[in-house]
């Protein structure tokens, strides 16, 4: 192995050139880089932040460690037969010590290596440790740790050949399976990018594997070396032609040949692209390791974008959920008549949120997006469909008249068959109120329901500086709501009663009404009677069937009709009236539960049950908890600030053109 580029600080005071690799990353990413260790460095969110990994792979002999000493300087050391069986993963980290320092790391052992002479022969013996020298392709990478002045944060994962260009047409080896599932194994992580290396003599196999992972090459590269070796070929024209294509995401190299020094080998690939018929042809973008570096810098830099949103999220999510524990904790101990003054202070803010959602209907500003809060609209809904349950329940098409046939023959008595016996009507009533007394009764526990979890939530947020409190509070409202609710059940109980005492209306338009369907319905009624016709019409109804009544003397079907008719219009004012009046009791009792009962209740529970005693009680773990919480909330807002940074340094890159 060797490290052939210089880096850019020589600790001599001279200036040197970096590899491109190392160049691009400064240029292009470096603020970024140094920002985002910044955060990998406070431990608390590692899950999320991309490692800079670069995958070089590709069949053999296709010029991947050219490529690696091209963009780092660095030369892996895979000239020998064993050390092609296991991965090389290279872990660049930048550190102040001038000195550098050199480490190998598998199977748990980490072998320091004192010089950089020295770091080929220690692969080699850890190869032969691991792999031995049959065709055993084992599961262990290399780890080569280089701490080095002035380099980015980078891994790169040189991948051999024997892993790579296996195919599954190739039947005649039997860990075709165990060799894919390593390859993906690396390559899977969607903040890796993948360096396919392939001469311009081959037909680009090697897309093949990351093909199935990347399927929408968004993080794939296909460069192709040896450009010089065959100058005279259409290498766009091959590109076309290959069934993996990756979305124009080719790069073309030439390599260092021989002895050349890395600045002349730059020197003849400018000449080599700019001279050539065919390579001269080729966008300036796609061509060279500068450009190379430039890419790659470009890609990672969209990986770290895409990112950076859930890194946001989960500090901030962080500090949120931090804050909550931390407010759930008892306040520092306070003397008594500072707990009252506090505990007052709390139950009067608790009572203005209720009285702005509750009875005055206006959007608190906490609760401005939780439409479950909005409490007017929620309790007009639920009006809403307990209006129309009741309704539903009127219907013309089933047994028509048969009830009221059934009502007025026990109401027979010796009086006048003109006249519509009122105990029929009191008895058809009686009925019908019956048929819906569970229907408010269910609206009233639905409400009351609802009412009670907005009020608890609107109780846990003004309670979370004493939670010692707030489970005798929210004792305290539950009981005094459950009372309001049992007190609300009774009087639609009342309610219902009374409707069934008399048919009482004042309403000016009932008798019109009434009228309206007597005389609009009954001819079409008559008629079908006289004709025998099974199915009418109705106003309002879908088709009623009749064919039950042709037996019916007239008289009788005429009176049943007349009784159905008037009770329909009476019904409806029932009805609307029952709505009205749950409607105005259930405002009642919501000012009554708001204003007076559920102060008095809470005051009663702190007076009498020693809730202000708690207030000024403080748990004996709660300090030390205190500080854990604060320091730990101080970490994550110096994670924002750096976020911050990240952001600022976004700001300040170069316009970024296509990949």
């Amino acid at each position: 192995m060797r490290l052939s580029w210089p880096m850019a600080d020589n600790n001599q005071g001279t200036t040197s050139i970096s590899p491109p690799l190392f160049s691009s990353y400064n240029d292009k990413i470096r603020p970024i880089i140094d920002t985002i260790d910044k955060l990998r460095s406070l431990k608390v969110i590692e899950q999320g932040i991309p490692d800079p990994t670069i995958i070089v792979a590709g069949e053999n002999y296709s010029g991947k460690a050219s490529v690696i000493e091209s963009l780092v300087g660095i030369f892996p050391p895979f000239a020998r037969e064993a050390c092609s069986k296991v991965p090389l993963i290279m872990r660049l980290q930048n550190h102040q010590n001038p000195a550098p320092e050199f480490v190998l790391q598998y199977q748990k052992k980490s072998v320091r290596i004192m010089k950089e002479t020295l770091i080929s022969e220690a692969i080699n013996q850890a190869t032969l440790e691991i792999a031995g020298i049959g065709k055993t392709i084992p599961n262990v990478p290399l780890t080569l740790l280089v701490k080095k002045k002035g380099i980015p944060n980078l891994t790169i994962t040189y991948w051999p050949g024997k892993y790579w260009y296996s195919t599954s047409e190739d039947k005649s080896r039997d860990n075709f399976e165990h060799i894919s599932d390593i390859t993906k194994g690396y390559i899977n992580p969607k903040e890796s990018i993948i360096l396919n290396v392939s001469s311009a003599r081959s037909r680009l196999p090697s897309i093949r594997t990351s093909h199935r992972v990347d399927t929408r090459e968004e993080r794939t590269l296909a460069v192709i070396t040896k450009c010089d070796e065959y100058h005279n070929i259409d290498l766009s024209k091959a590109i076309s032609e290959n069934k993996f294509k990756i979305r124009n995401r080719y790069h073309f190299i030439r390599n260092r040949i021989n002895d050349e020094t890395h600045e002349e080998a730059r020197i003849q690939e400018t000449t080599l692209f700019e001279s050539s018929h065919l390579l001269s042809k080729i966008e300036k973008s796609m061509v060279g390791i500068p450009a190379l570096a430039t890419r790659l810098a470009k890609i990672h830099l969209v990986i770290i974008l895409r990112c950076l949103p859930d890194i946001v999220k989960k500090i901030n999510e962080g500090i949120y959920a931090l804050d909550l524990e931390l407010n759930q904790l008892p306040k520092n101990s306070m003397s008594i008549p500072d707990a009252l003054i506090a505990f007052m202070h709390i139950v009067g803010s608790f009572k203005v949120t209720l009285q702005n959602i509750l009875i005055k209907g206006e959007y608190d500003h906490e609760y401005i997006d939780e439409k479950q809060m909005h409490c007017n609209p929620r309790l007009v809904e639920m009006l809403d469909e307990f209006s129309k349950k009741l309704n539903s329940v009127v219907k013309f098409s089933e047994n028509f008249l048969v009830e009221e046939l059934d009502v007025l023959m026990e109401a027979n008595g010796i009086w006048s068959s003109l006249f519509v016996p009122h105990s029929a009507v009191l008895c058809l009533l009686e009925t019908k109120l019956i048929n819906i007394s569970t229907f408010p009764i269910n609206f009233v526990k639905k409400v009351w329901d609802y009412l009670e979890i907005v009020c608890v939530r609107v109780l846990i947020d003004h309670h979370g500086d004493y939670p010692q409190l707030l489970s005798s509070m929210r004792e305290a409202l539950q009981n005094v709501m459950e009372k309001m609710k049992i007190e609300f059940l009774g009087r639609v109980v009342e309610m219902i009663e009374m409707e069934k005492t008399t048919d009482y209306t004042c309403d000016p338009n009932f008798v019109a009404s009434c009228n309206y369907k007597l005389m609009g319905n009954r001819d079409e009624f008559l008629k079908a009677m006289c004709n025998h016709v099974e199915e009418i019409n109705m106003e309002g109804h879908d088709k009623i069937n009749v064919k039950h009544l042709f037996s019916v003397p007239g008289n009788t079907r005429d009176q049943a009709f007349d009784l159905k008719m008037r009770m329909t219009c009476y019904w409806e004012i029932v009805l609307k009236r029952m709505v009205d009046w749950m409607a105005l009791e259930l405002q009642f009792l919501v000012k009554k539960l708001v204003n007076k009962e559920m102060e008095m209740e809470m005051v009663k529970e702190a007076m009498v049950h020693g809730g202000i005693e708690k207030m000024s009680e403080e748990l004996s773990s709660s300090g030390k908890e205190r500080v854990r919480l604060q320091k730990s909330i101080s970490i994550l807002q110096k994670s924002q600030e750096i976020m911050e940074e990240v952001r600022m340094a976004l700001l300040f890159q170069p316009t970024r053109g296509p990949i």
